[in-house]
């Protein structure tokens, strides 16, 4: 894990409890302030078991969310290095067993949490548990997927290749596990919303920084199926992940440019073949 840059933190740390919360914020207050309320509401944490780092916003965000939630600990970086980076801030000023890695723009309606921590104490195989991601009208997102091969690419941002192939996009998704309703093997899950258990994250010194945005959640589910933990889904752990998704802009918006630098960084560290999807396996295989 990158060593914190520095910082300023408003309040000393507590070590209280198994699960701590860590949300990075950039310019997104009002989301923010919502989601921390959303956990406190419904028992998913305490107020000393929440941490907020604010990525450098450079506007009030930070003042906003320690007038709204003055309970709450909060650690302004000095420089936006990216979502990883905030996420590896934070988890450095956190001293719980398992971390709760959440977007700003997400909250919960009931405490999902509490069994994805209980299945992970009974489970010590698993390193990382992806929560049930919902739009704000319940509909599933699908939040666990396959690896990606230059294909599955194209199909996800190219609409009339994917209208082509229906069912390989269904099968990147992983429809059919999550219809199971049972937890299961998640090649990756999306990091709007997941628990990870700290020694593992500690073992494979936590996100990659080379990430400014896009990519670093499979990167992070790639490495620690490479050092020989697991990863699941389990329908039902449900959060509201109220989005939008930028990453399917243009390739010349700002946006577009940075999944294209993120895929093309993933693709120079893992598999990614052109047709076939690598799978787990050769994933964990693949080295350089």
């Amino acid at each position: 894990m990158a060593k914190p840059s520095t910082l300023q933190e408003s309040r000393p740390m507590s070590s209280s409890g198994k699960l701590q919360a860590v949300i990075v914020n950039f310019r997104t207050a009002r989301l923010t302030i919502r989601c921390v309320k959303s956990m406190l509401d419904h028992g998913v944490v305490d107020s000393d078991d929440v941490l907020v780092v604010d990525n450098c916003s450079g506007d009030n965000s930070i003042d906003e969310v320690r007038k709204a939630l003055p309970d709450i600990r909060t650690v302004v970086a000095d420089h936006n290095g990216g979502f990883g980076a905030g996420v590896n801030l934070g988890v450095a000023k956190t001293t719980a067993d398992y971390l709760l890695v959440l977007n700003p723009d997400t909250y919960f309606e009931f405490n999902s949490v509490a069994r994805v921590v209980d299945f992970m104490e009974r489970n010590p195989e698993t390193a990382l548990v992806g929560l049930d991601l919902v739009n704000p009208d319940g509909s599933r997102q699908f939040s666990a997927r396959r690896f990606y091969s230059v294909f599955d690419v194209l199909a996800r941002r190219v609409d009339w290749i994917g209208a082509l192939v229906p069912g390989r996009t269904e099968k990147h998704l992983m429809k059919d596990a999550w219809e199971s309703g049972k937890p299961f093997d998640a090649e990756w899950v999306m990091g709007t919303g997941f628990v990870v258990r700290r020694t593992a994250y500690e073992q494979i010194q936590g996100m990659d920084e080379s990430y400014f945005l896009y990519m670093e959640d499979v990167d992070l589910c790639a490495r620690l199926w490479r050092a020989g933990h697991t990863i699941k889904g389990i329908p039902g752990a449900k959060l509201v992940h109220d989005h939008q998704r930028s990453s399917a802009a243009g390739p010349l918006t700002f946006a577009g440019r940075t999944h294209i630098r993120s895929l093309l960084l993933f693709k120079s560290r893992f598999a990614v073949p052109l047709f076939r999807p690598p799978g787990v396996d050769r994933i964990t295989k693949r080295t350089g």
